[in-house]
């Protein structure tokens, strides 16, 4: 789908200029904040206090993306992971439920690999599971708020969140990422939409069934 011309030229010439200005004047102003948690997670959870993995972002290139810790490493007789909803501990419920877990992904922003804006980046094992309107996503760079966030979050199904996901995708403005931000501002305290209603973080993606029709 065409993108029009004023959404064209900010997508192109403004948008990664403001992130990279909002996420420094950020890192600046929430730097104590930064220490604070830092030091709390590295008491109540241990080492180390950042959580890294992989996350496919503009184009599918995959970048490692930074959150603060918020599980335990706890296994069972046989070494596995013991599952999410024994390692999440109350702290860290109270990381993801004020979103204090995502503020190193501002570094993210910082470099690139993230926008402030834009659909979450997921696992890099759901890219062969995608179908082409699914994977359109990825024409933009992975946020660390966006379209999906502010209409459900975790408690939406997946299919919806992609077409959220793609609707951003075809009508990235100035505007609408300043709305989106403002929203998520208001989600943030109000704390709606964090986990899905059957899992303490969210049901893993496995794949859509039917293919969605082009119309």
């Amino acid at each position: 789908m065409m993108i029009n011309s004023k959404g064209g030229f900010y997508r192109r010439f403004i948008k990664r200029p403001m992130d990279f200005i909002l996420s420094l004047i950020a890192i600046l102003a929430l730097s104590p904040v930064l220490l604070v948690v830092a030091i709390l997670v590295r008491t109540k959870l241990g080492s180390p206090v950042l959580f890294k993995q992989k996350r496919p972002g503009l184009n599918e290139t995959v970048f490692m993306m930074y959150k603060f810790r918020t599980m335990t490493d706890e296994r069972d007789k046989n070494g596995e992971l013991l599952p999410d909803s024994v390692r999440l501990t109350k702290f860290g419920k109270f990381l993801r439920s004020t979103s204090l877990d995502e503020l190193p992904e501002l570094f993210n922003i910082l470099k690139g690999d993230m926008s402030i804006i834009g659909p979450r980046p997921l696992l890099v094992q759901y890219l062969p599971l995608y179908n082409e309107h699914q994977k359109r996503r990825h024409e933009v760079r992975p946020g660390l708020s966006g379209l999906a966030q502010v209409s459900g979050r975790n408690a939406i199904s997946w299919e919806d969140k992609f077409n959220l996901d793609v609707a951003y995708v075809d009508k990235v403005s100035f505007i609408g990422d300043w709305k989106i931000i403002f929203l998520t501002i208001k989600k943030v305290f109000v704390r709606e939409g964090i986990n899905s209603e059957t899992a303490a973080t969210i049901e893993p993606f496995k794949g859509t069934e039917k293919e969605r029709m082009e119309i």
